[in-house]
């Protein structure tokens, strides 16, 4: 019987699922969490086949990455409403084999943690097709600084003096980083730095500089966002 481990928020989501399994026979929710540490704890203890993980404002790269380490031969599947290409992306490079809409019809849904289990790989053909077209997105090492600076809640005076520029040049890069990541506001710009820079130790946010210290050491690189998913080998289980 296949074992599923569910992160969610939502509890009515979590009521639902648990209903539906509980009607199968091939098929089980293992357990339901609402806070990442147990469910990670768990994952890694139990080993459930699926971990199913609701992408929240805590689900970030780095959590990923743990995750996918800690899961052993476990096969994650993101349950996701409207999600950026980018994260989608390199969720797949870090290893998720399924991405779940939550609005799909439940059968659906089902035939999706089956697919996985099953060690095929879940993409809806629209999201295949958006994945293949769309283009990637370069960020300067100035700019990736700047969302540093700005996720760690820093107003356009500070991230000036921290960056050693003028607030007028702050207020360029921000108009530029607006365009590029397709943010509206400095939340959605904060969100899109924290859910697609930060993949493990190694990329923690920079400090900002204070004063009396001397200019932070420039160590960031570009970062540039390719569909990944082309380089997966498992043929891709496709939803029309």
């Amino acid at each position: 019987m296949t074992s599923v481990a569910l992160y969610s928020e939502q509890p009515v989501l979590t009521a639902g699922l648990q209903t539906v399994m509980a009607c199968l026979e091939d098929m089980t929710l293992s357990a339901a969490f609402t806070d990442l540490g147990p469910f990670m704890e768990h994952v890694q203890t139990r080993r459930p086949d699926v971990v199913l993980l609701e992408v929240t404002a805590a689900v970030t790269f780095a959590t990923l990455s743990k995750l996918r380490s800690i899961a052993g031969d476990s096969s994650m599947v993101l349950w996701v409403g409207a999600t950026p290409m980018e994260f989608v992306s390199h969720a797949l490079a870090l290893g998720v084999r399924g991405i779940l809409r939550k609005s799909l019809p439940i059968e659906l849904q089902i035939k999706c943690l089956r697919s996985v289990a099953a060690g095929d790989l879940w993409v809806e053909q629209g999201l295949c097709d958006r994945l293949l077209t769309s283009e990637r997105i370069v960020l300067t090492r100035r700019e990736r600084q700047l969302l540093n600076l700005l996720a760690q809640g820093l107003k356009n005076k500070e991230i000036a003096f921290a960056m050693t520029l003028t607030e007028g040049t702050v207020k360029v890069y921000l108009s530029r980083l607006f365009e590029k990541v397709g943010a509206h506001d400095r939340f959605e710009l904060a969100m899109y730095s924290l859910q697609n820079l930060f993949t493990g130790a190694a990329s923690e946010l920079e400090p900002a500089r204070v004063a009396g210290e001397s200019r932070p050491s420039a160590r960031l690189s570009p970062v540039v966002f390719l569909p990944s998913f082309v380089s997966v080998a498992r043929p891709a289980a496709v939803v029309h």
